[in-house]
């Protein structure tokens, strides 16, 4: 498949959550099953150089991507919740929001001290909650290897702000952030 024809599966919703936001919408390649093999496998290209030990997914089309992943690589999986949502013992990260705040959450003792991690998102803008997943993991002792994304709000600056911090990082798409 094609990198037009991959990108041409993602939605843009205008004006969603929010007016001026356009929303990227990765739904619709997903139900694709064409798209969905080719994204995976592309996905899967990035990560298997770097031989992790788990593929850890954002909530919650991270959780989506993640564990298709984890499925192709023959690895584990890890999800990282928003606050409250895990049934166990947590330890978790709180972290700034454009306004506000949030935090995120791993079941405590899930991720090894020296366990070399693969971090999954659909999507990169700002980079903000992928560094705060990123920190959580190395709080726990893990190693993050990468980071990886469907898509990448380019403009917006996310990818930079992970190799700023350590983290390589890469995407399968680029959209503008607009």
């Amino acid at each position: 498949m094609t990198d037009d024809r991959l990108a041409s599966l993602v939605r843009t919703i205008p004006d969603f959550p929010t007016p001026g936001i356009q929303f990227r919408d990765i739904t619709t390649l997903l139900a694709d099953r064409a798209g969905f093999s080719t994204l995976i496998e592309r996905m899967a290209t990035i990560a298997r150089p770097f031989d992790g030990d788990l593929v850890v997914g954002i909530e919650a089309r991270g959780f989506i991507l993640g564990a298709a992943l984890a499925h192709a690589l023959g690895t584990g999986f890890v999800p990282v919740r928003k606050a409250g949502k895990l049934p166990g013992r947590a330890v978790g990260i709180d972290y700034a929001l454009e306004y506000g705040s949030d935090r995120l959450e791993i079941h405590d003792g899930q991720v090894a001290p020296g366990a070399r991690v693969l971090l999954v998102d659909d999507l990169i803008a700002t980079g903000g909650t992928a560094l705060a997943a990123a920190h959580l993991l190395r709080e726990q002792g893990a190693i993050v290897l990468q980071a990886i994304f469907a898509i990448d709000l380019s403009d917006l600056g996310g990818l930079a702000a992970l190799t700023t911090n350590g983290i390589a990082a890469q995407a399968v798409m680029a959209f503008d952030g607009d």
